[in-house]
């Protein structure tokens, strides 16, 4: 019998027995785990408590995927783990990160590189524990539940068309704070590594899309979860949009190039607005007025404080800025306001993807993995993704030596009048709305460059000096 044959019929097993409590019960499993994952953890890209030690785990659930049954292995095993670590601002940090790990008694060579440690005692005493991911019998069990809906242990599955079976899975090698698995470049399926209480917004949106029949994101195929009153999206399966190129990497060769990036960026302006259309249809879009103009210009206002307290570069600024926050609040008193709605909500260049034939599709719409889910999930004026696509072509020239603003001058233009020619209103024609999110905007890469990439600084803040003196003028 092949692997992938032995794999399907041990799933059978699970799906009749649904034997997968056992490990959840055995209170020895997470203290014979804590030592190896005390040392893996904070090295994973995905970890978001970088620079902060950890101090303890604690068990959310536990749910056996594939039995150890006594056999050499593999057996799969999903956990929920919350990792505790010194408070932050006053609050108790504990993320709740989502595990698939394998197990077996004896390595092979090609999952030397997942191995995260071999276990002493407890219930996998004596076994090595590894990745999963990294794993193709366990890839392809994990493919193999999500053509299975239904409920195995904590976790629950649910799809909305027919998956085909034997799709040879192989791991995303780009991602940060996710993992992607690849299904015969027909499938990419997203695990969310830090989970939250309440639906993603990568689910929540592309399905709410996918029922307006907007064609620009690629409609969830399949995902599972942690059932309860505020489900935990674990995972999400998509269609994999096979030859198509991330728009960071094709501006970027536009820009090495020589050439310009018009016809492209007016297309995806187009693309952006069709996107805003339809989750406008779909989702609810209430007004921004008074006292919640004024909240936004609070939050803006206090996010702008906290970073020129952790970066001084800023402080000469500051009144600048504050002033392009302040604008909106005086529109706001005189009686203007404004539409919100769901939108993006972490919009750039690497969140595109353009097919051989050029047509533009979105991606990845949990919004900024930092915010709070609840506040990620928030309406907002479209003019957010807007800014962010902005300070995208900017980031891209400056990426570029010699430094090309006219680039960037010129595609930010071409996207504003895609997004009009599709959307009948051109963003531009709110100005003081766009400043003040491309200045929060701003603000956000400065902290980010200062705390992770220092040679990056200078790229936001010519963007700050840029604001500061427009809002001033």
């Amino acid at each position: 019998m092949s692997e992938a044959a032995s794999t399907h019929v041990a799933l059978a097993k699970i799906t009749r027995n649904s034997a997968t409590a056992r490990m959840a019960k055995d209170g020895d499993l997470l203290p014979s785990l804590a030592p190896l994952l005390h040392a893996w953890l904070p090295r994973q890209r995905w970890f978001a408590g970088k620079g902060r030690p950890v101090t303890g785990f604690s068990l959310v659930s536990a749910t056996e995927m594939l039995p150890l049954d006594g056999t050499a292995g593999p057996g799969l095993l999903h956990l929920l783990v919350r990792a505790e670590q010194p408070a932050r601002q006053g609050r108790p940090a504990e993320d709740c990160y989502q595990l698939l790990l394998g197990a077996r008694t004896s390595l092979p060579p090609l999952l030397a590189g997942a191995l995260i440690g071999r276990v002493d005692r407890g219930p996998l005493a004596g076994r090595a524990v590894y990745d999963a991911l990294h794993d193709p019998r366990l890839a392809d069990l994990l493919l193999e539940r999500l053509r299975r809906p239904g409920s195995l242990g904590s976790l629950r599955f649910e799809r909305t068309a027919a998956i085909p079976a034997g799709l040879a899975p192989r791991v995303l090698d780009a991602e940060q704070s996710n993992s992607s698995l690849v299904y015969g470049d027909a499938y990419i399926l997203k695990i969310f590594r830090r989970v939250f209480p309440g639906t993603n917004p990568d689910l929540e949106l592309p399905l709410a899309l996918s029922g307006e029949g907007c064609e620009r994101v690629p409609a969830p195929v399949a995902w599972f979860e942690a059932p309860g009153p505020e489900p935990l999206t674990l995972g999400v399966l998509q269609p994999f949009l096979h030859g198509a190129r991330d728009g960071w990497q094709l501006a970027l060769g536009a820009l090495a190039a020589g050439r310009d990036f018009l016809t492209e960026a007016r297309a995806l302006g187009r693309a952006t607005a069709e996107v805003h259309t339809a989750l406008a249809a779909a989702l609810p879009t209430p007004a921004l007025r008074g006292t919640q103009t004024r909240q936004l210009v609070a939050e803006m206002t206090r996010r702008l404080e906290a970073a020129a307290e952790a970066v001084p570069a800023l402080v000469p600024y500051v009144p600048g800025l504050r002033a392009a926050f302040e604008a909106v609040t005086d529109l706001g008193v005189r009686g203007s306001g404004w539409t919100q709605q769901r939108v993006h909500g972490d919009l750039h260049l690497g969140q595109t993807l353009r097919s051989p034939d050029g047509f533009w599709s979105l991606i990845d719409f949990e919004g900024e993995p930092a915010r709070p889910l609840p506040e990620r999930r928030m309406p907002a004026p479209t003019v957010r993704d807007v800014a962010g696509m902005l300070r995208s072509f900017d980031y891209a020239a400056r990426s570029h030596r010699p430094w090309n603003p006219e680039w960037a001058a010129r595609c930010r233009a071409a996207y504003c009048e895609g997004y009009a020619q599709e959307s009948g209103s051109d963003p531009r024609g709110e100005p003081e709305l766009l400043r003040a999110h491309e200045t929060d905007k701003a603000v956000y890469e400065v902290l980010y460059e200062a705390r992770h990439r220092p040679d990056w600084l200078p790229v936001p803040m010519a963007a700050i000096q840029r604001l500061a003196q427009s809002a001033a003028a």
